[in-house]
């Protein structure tokens, strides 16, 4: 019989107070206490979270822009993906001690919609993979290289921020796939030595040790088939110049410029586009759920077999969170940023 969890009369959320004007600072958030809601109308549940994410596209929510996703609303709670027990429920779908993903971080506690959570097997990988490897993260690295970037055997690929948590698993799913060289750029020599020695990248670069494009070129002297975008700025004007003709390249991010106050130049090679005839397009995981299924069939596969490996900077306490965020748009993180609450 399952023992009927404890539940607080209080939890801890985090809010905005204010957007941000270039980098965030910690005085743009507030961390506040409120009641906690227990669900009585039906089809509801209440989740203990265990696990939340922080991922680059919420620096963008913090502007009061039209976007693909609403703005973070000031003096409301953040949200985001995050895994957690069921403590209390109305909905026949879910028991208590259920474990879920839903969308509801930046909080301890999160009452919500039943119809808006999914349930996940702790037994077939650690309850965290879910907000990567086998989560957005993950689905992202997938779609945006086999479906966006049509992605064939003997591809050439460049992966920018190639140590995060999307880039990683780019890489390694070519890899897997049989591309014949995969490249990637990180911030550190230590990264660029992860990329090479535990992920199989063919080669990789440090971007601050010199001009990206010269550092590609040496990389990649025959050019590269596919790029993968998490940065943006000089590495898609690099990357352009090292497409060959009918090159894809998918637009997944652009980090370097999430903070500007200034709006960035775009790559001053763009004609190159059109004597390449170069196809350059966004992913945006939600227009991909359809092959969720194969997704986590293929993933779960490599992970057992070996073939994959993935890596977690878990920062430990609600409390650090908005620490965990800009410690990761400052590059602090090797694979997923992931929150803890232990509380």
């Amino acid at each position: 019989m399952t023992e009927t969890p404890v539940i607080p009369s209080v939890s801890r959320e985090w809010h905005l107070v204010r957007r941000p004007q270039g980098w965030p600072v910690a005085e743009d958030f507030a961390l506040r206490e409120v009641p906690v809601v227990v669900p009585t109308e039906p089809g509801r549940i209440l989740v203990r979270n265990l696990h939340m994410s922080v991922d680059p596209y919420m620096r963008g929510r913090m502007n009061d822009v039209k976007s693909y996703i609403p703005p973070f609303q000031l003096d409301r709670p953040m949200d985001g993906g995050a895994v957690g027990e069921v403590v209390a429920s109305t909905d026949e779908g879910f028991q208590v001690g259920d474990h879920v993903l839903h969308g509801l971080g930046w909080r301890e506690y999160a009452e919500g919609d039943a119809k808006l959570a999914t349930k996940v097997d702790g037994t077939l990988a650690p309850l965290s993979a879910y907000l990567g490897v086998l989560g957005m993260p993950g689905l992202t690295a997938y779609a945006g290289l086999f479906e966006t970037a049509s992605f064939k055997e003997g591809d050439a690929v460049f992966v920018s921020g190639a140590a995060g948590a999307v880039g990683s698993l780019v890489g390694q799913f070519a890899k897997i796939k049989g591309a014949s060289r995969v490249i990637g750029s990180a911030g550190s020599d230590d990264k660029v030595k992860l990329l090479t020695d535990r992920y199989g990248f063919d080669a990789a670069f440090n971007y601050k040790n010199g001009p990206v494009a010269g550092q590609l070129k040496d990389a990649a002297p025959e050019g590269i088939d596919v790029y993968f975008d998490n940065v943006g700025g000089d590495h898609l004007e690099a990357a352009i110049g090292s497409l060959k003709v009918h090159g894809r390249a998918t637009l997944c991010g652009a980090i370097a410029q999430y903070n500007a106050t200034e709006p960035t130049p775009g790559p001053a090679n763009l004609a190159l586009v059109i004597g390449k005839r170069l196809r350059l397009q966004g992913v945006l995981v939600g227009d991909h759920y359809g092959i969720q299924q194969q997704f986590v069939s293929d993933v779960a596969g490599w992970l057992r077999s070996g073939e994959l490996t993935y890596d977690e900077t878990v920062v430990e306490g609600i409390e650090n969170s908005v620490d965990a965020f800009l410690g990761l748009l400052r590059g602090e993180n090797t694979g997923k940023m992931i929150v803890s609450f232990t509380r």
